[in-house]
């Protein structure tokens, strides 16, 4: 949320230079507050779990939030009961004519399938296009960010020699960074994934800014210069348990797969190390606050 202070305050100046976000006494007393509507477009199998973990982590914020969860229509997983997405979900024919002040794109089990394979891949490219003019801002995560950063900038996807799986170390890139408020100089962030993007295409593309890259992950958080769309090929909202249960899950379908590395307190079992929790609730409270809240406008049917 923005400190209030006094118009001609001198520190003003110095917190803006920061990007602080400062509102003005004058301002504060003519702004209007209403719930923030959010859509979670959840393209995970385990769609339960995700959704709760997006929903914690939107839930640690002052402000009130409306979450409308979207499924694909064009695909319908087998992991979640049919009883759980007609009760919960609407479809994008459902909500395409509504206007969001946010939006999560998840991601999803296809990274080693080429884009125009994937059997939703068009409905998806009518979403992406739909965030562009009716949602002030979209996160998109892992896979999601994949296909958001292909979409949009014609950035490539590429396989990795072997699983990236585990705990990193990330540097932040820009200082004052508004979506890191909070954060360490370095921090860490679960990844889980076949394949990645180069940093070299993120940066020599002139529309989006690295924000946050790790020696071993690569580029990890970007986000358009405009700042309407946020991409992370990382899980900050991973359980502490989660790498744990894909692990498990992969050695018991007899996958060749490591321990999820610098992941345990010892070893390659037993007490996890949670290190990116903290990380993860500044991350998406600095997006509702300084990504959504402020930039939205009050009058929903206003955005684009």
């Amino acid at each position: 949320m923005p400190i209030i202070v006094p118009k001609d305050i001198p520190a003003v100046k110095t917190l803006q230079s920061e990007n602080i976000f400062v509102m003005t006494d004058t301002r504060a007393k003519t702004q209007d507050i209403r719930p923030l509507e959010i859509a979670i477009v959840n393209l995970m199998p385990t769609k339960v779990v995700t959704e709760t973990q997006l929903m914690r982590l939107l839930s640690n914020s002052p402000l009130q939030i409306n979450v409308t969860l979207v499924s694909t229509e064009t695909y319908v997983g087998k992991n979640t009961s049919l009883d759980h997405l007609e009760k919960f979900y609407k479809n994008f024919s459902d909500i395409k004519g509504r206007k969001f002040d946010g939006m999560i794109v998840t991601g999803a089990p296809v990274e080693e399938i080429e884009f125009s394979e994937v059997k939703y891949w068009e409905e998806l490219k009518e979403i992406f296009e739909y965030a562009k003019t009716n949602v002030t801002s979209t996160i998109f995560i892992c896979w999601g960010a994949q296909a958001g950063l292909h979409y949009y900038y014609g950035i490539e996807k590429h396989k990795l020699d072997k699983k990236l799986f585990g705990v990193y170390k990330h540097k932040t890139l820009v200082p004052y960074e508004r979506l890191l408020k909070g954060t360490d100089d370095r921090f860490y962030m679960p990844h889980s994934r076949h394949t990645t993007v180069y940093e070299e295409d993120i940066k020599a593309c002139k529309d989006l800014v690295l924000i946050a890259s790790s020696k071993e992950a690569g580029a990890s958080i970007i986000r358009s210069k405009d700042e309407k769309f946020i991409f992370i090929t990382g899980h900050a909202e991973y359980d502490r348990e989660t790498l744990e249960i894909e692990y498990l899950r992969d050695l018991n379908k007899g996958l060749k797969i490591d321990p999820p590395e610098n992941y345990y307190v010892e070893g390659n079992s037993g007490e996890i190390k949670m290190s990116w929790v903290s990380t993860a609730n500044l991350i998406y409270m600095n997006w509702l606050n300084h990504y959504v809240y402020q930039m939205t406008p009050y009058d929903i049917e206003e955005v684009k």
